[in-house]
């Protein structure tokens, strides 16, 4: 039980610990300290290994400084307390080292420094990017040396430990569960009364190299170290309010208070827990003796029907659970504790348990919630108490998406993809205001970049995937923080990325500007319509595609943007004249005058959402055009209906369009979410069968209510300026307000006796305009006020 209940401060004690001073030789020169794995196994298989090294000290100095890393993973401890894990994920290129301070953890005399490390091998998540086991822990001045690994460390394998492999006919790449025999296991290893004399020295590498810090041999060793750009992760204590059981009787209250559940010998039960809610959560099972009983612990989204169909999510009759396992032997003593490697996704936990001729006692199963500790700092209410619903739900999905990077989803891929990304972080800037993830989500895809120019679809990934249009959505991703972050001028840096996927699509552009055949995964959007083909549009007899062109013609357009705002003209006119080609092009290629609709290819037999949506953000579709082009995007079944993700980008075309003020009644998708049982968005629209039941890709409400619906936008780089263009539909009331690099952006819309009044808030130095209903008004830091009809 130490492990898990000591893990608890540790949020609060990192938070401190990455405040300390790195000195600045950590960064600029070899460390002292060397990269250290097993001695006696294979670095590159499957395995968990223990580390220990004994201190002593005279006295407990005033500081206590060390950097860490490890690969894959690591927890380490002093005297027994977790006191840090990590890496944050990262790359070869740029692998991540936390810094802790260890002051508060030793004590004079005999301390004991411990860390475990896992390599998950070829079962490892396709995140994890690995080049062999390895521990490294520097000390940050002469004060901390005595504890630089080397050989003075010892280790052993912790033959408690193999994978278990999961089988699911969907994309799964998120790790395998574990199997564990307790009998196996060197119970009390991290404490100091543990006896190592008989652990053999870690096996030492080579010394630990920061980033850009030459090597021997004019060489980088393999792992370039540089601090995390993330903070802590949080950790958080949930207790799971329901659970039901074939075989046994549950004590009332159980398992939402602590007591004991005694399972007799020779019996098999199950237990199905609820946690109500879907979560990200280390659970943790503490139980006592039950020699060689079996527990199975099964984790799930949902409980599926036949043929692999969800239904409402609240309904488990008839269900059965499909997914990750971890797989327990007891080895029959007191106080066994359970909790995996690797954070668990779930609302379903199943214990599968078979006792063998010794009864086992449960003495306590809980979840400990984690994520990145974003913290929610913007604000709505309104008299529609279902937005405020829509919103707690894509803040869930928002947080179970967001660890060490953004991820496509928890359960099954934890990637870091460009085309959720994107809107992931307008939800983190507009509701929390924290950029750190942003920007590190921004370096990654820029690390990405191949020789060619092009960006991967994903990254951090060991396999390499290759989407081109998400390249052009970080183009997009780039712009959006260059108005909507704190830091202009981290973008500055970006555009050498910009100008080279740029030059790679030129390759591919025909005479007319018409991109030809472009390899890897043209990906748009999930739909299951005629032609389209794993997401990819309907594509012309000539390679050709309305979707794929006027994706680049945003990006040149927003290419232009980025170079304007940051005052720079380099290559600002190639890129009108290339957008002006394209834009003449699609106007030529695939308007149809008599549908009165952008076609999806040259042939003009396919029509959709996703094309039209486009022509009218890049501006492809004139003013006259744009009216009824509006109405068939709301009204005609016909077109090819964008999903959950691009409802995103349709959404904002009919805003731009003028109908705005129907937002709130576009939401039928995130309501039929609600309808059937979902606590975070699904990722498909068919929300029966949907295989991920949490993409924040779908939290784009998230975003609007705040933009939209209350008009909060950015109108200069940085947020710098406030344009404020609110779209209260048939709200009669809306208030709210947004974190602002200078503090926040407070709003307040009444309509009393047929006027309304209107309160708005800029921070000090901040100045804007509020359009309502056509006409503009000043803004002015400080508090605003009209009464208006």
């Amino acid at each position: 039980m130490k492990t898990f209940t000591l893990l608890l401060s540790l949020t609060v004690f990192t938070t401190c610990a990455h405040a300390q001073n790195t000195a600045p030789e950590i960064l600029e020169k070899p460390w002292a300290a060397q990269w250290i794995t097993t001695p006696d196994h294979s670095a590159t298989a499957y395995g968990v290994y223990l580390f220990r090294k004994t201190l002593e000290l005279p006295a407990v100095p005033d500081q206590y400084t060390v950097h860490v890393s490890a690969d894959n993973r690591y927890q380490l401890f002093v005297n027994g307390q977790m006191v840090s894990f990590g890496p944050a994920r990262g790359d070869l290129n740029h692998w991540n080292f936390e810094t802790v301070d260890l002051k508060p953890y030793l004590r004079r005399g005999k301390n004991i420094l411990a860390a475990r490390v896992w390599n998950e091998a070829e079962w490892r998540p396709e995140v994890q990017i690995t080049a062999m086991t390895g521990f490294i822990l520097q000390g940050n001045t002469a004060v901390e040396e005595p504890v630089n690994t080397g050989a003075s460390w010892k280790c052993i394998k912790d033959d408690s430990y193999a994978p278990l492999k999961l089988s699911v006919p969907f994309y799964y790449v998120s790790g395998p569960g574990e199997i564990r025999d307790f009998s196996r296991h060197p119970r009390g290893w991290e404490g100091t009364d543990f006896d190592d004399s008989a652990w053999p020295a870690a096996r030492t590498l080579f010394r630990g190299l920061p980033k850009d810090v030459l090597g021997p041999f004019g060489t980088t060793n393999v792992w370039m170290l540089r601090p995390s750009g993330i903070p802590p992760i949080e950790l958080k204590p949930e207790r799971i309010p329901r659970a039901t059981a074939s075989g046994l009787s549950l004590p009332a209250g159980f398992p939402e208070k602590k007591q004991d559940v005694i399972v007799p010998a020779h019996t098999s039960v199950n237990i199905l827990l609820d946690q109500t809610y879907l979560t990200n959560a280390y659970p943790v099972l503490e139980f006592s003796k039950g020699k060689e009983a079996r527990i199975a612990m099964g984790y799930a989204e949902a409980l599926y029907s036949e043929g692999y169909r969800k239904g409402n999510r609240n309904e488990t009759e008839g269900k059965r659970l499909i997914g990750r396992t971890d797989s327990l032997i007891s080895a029959g003593s007191e106080r066994q504790v359970f909790s995996p490697l690797s954070y668990r996704t779930y609302r379903y936990l199943e214990l599968r348990i078979t006792t063998a001729a010794e009864p086992l006692v449960l003495k306590d199963i809980y979840s400990i919630f984690t994520g990145y500790p974003f913290r929610m700092n913007a604000g709505f209410r309104s008299d529609s108490p279902e937005l405020n619903t829509i919103l707690d739900i894509g803040w869930r999905t928002a947080r179970l998406c967001a660890t060490e990077t953004y991820m496509d989803c928890p359960y099954y891929e934890q990637l870091q993809y460009i085309g959720d990304a994107r809107i992931q972080a307008l939800v983190s800037l507009y509701n929390s205001g924290d950029d750190r993830l942003v920007k590190n989500a921004l370096n990654y895809m820029d690390y990405s970049r191949q020789p060619e120019g092009v960006t991967l679809s994903r990254h951090p990934s060991y396999t390499p995937q290759y989407i081109p249009t998400f390249s052009l959505w970080y183009i997009g991703m780039l712009h959006d923080y260059l108005r909507y972050g704190p830091d202009p001028e981290f973008i500055r840096g970006k555009l050498e990325g910009v100008y080279a996927i740029l030059n790679y699509f030129e390759k591919y552009q025909g005479a007319d500007g018409s991109l030809l055949r472009v390899p890897q995964w043209r990906f748009t959007d999930w739909v299951n319509d005629k032609d389209w083909n794993a997401g990819e549009g309907p594509m012309g007899r000539d390679g050709t595609s309305a979707m794929l062109d006027l994706q680049l013609l945003w990006a040149y357009q927003t290419a232009v943007q980025l170079e304007g705002d940051l005052g720079i003209n380099r290559y600002s006119e190639k890129y009108k004249g290339q957008a002006a080609k394209l834009k003449a092009t699609i106007l030529k290629k695939y308007w149809d005058a008599g549908q009165g609709l952008f076609a999806d290819r040259e042939e003009k037999d396919l029509f959709s959402q996703h094309t039209n949506a486009l022509a009218i953000l890049t501006g492809a579709a004139d003013q006259q055009k744009i009216p009824g082009m509006a109405d068939h995007l709301l009204n005609n079944k016909a077109l090819s209906q964008a999903s959950i993700y691009f409802k995103y980008y349709l959404h904002r075309a009919l805003i731009r369009a003028g109908r705005g003020n129907d937002y709130s009644a576009l939401l039928d998708k995130w309501r039929e979410n609600i309808s059937m049982g979902l606590t975070t968005w699904a990722e498909m629209s068919d929300v029966d069968g949907s295989r991920s039941d949490c993409h924040a890709w779908g939290a784009s409400p998230n975003i609007e209510f705040y933009r939209t619906l209350l008009g909060i936008d950015s109108d200069a780089p940085g947020f710098s300026k406030v344009k404020i263009t609110p779209h209260l539909g048939d709200l009669k009331s809306a208030t709210g307000h947004i974190p602002h690099p200078k503090g926040r952006v407070a709003v307040s819309y009444q309509l009393v006796n047929g006027r309304w009044e209107v309160e708005i808030d800029l921070p000090e130095g901040v100045s804007g305009s509020l359009v309502w209903k056509e006409e503009t008004r000043p803004l002015k830091a400080g508090k605003n006020r009209w009464v208006m009809k």
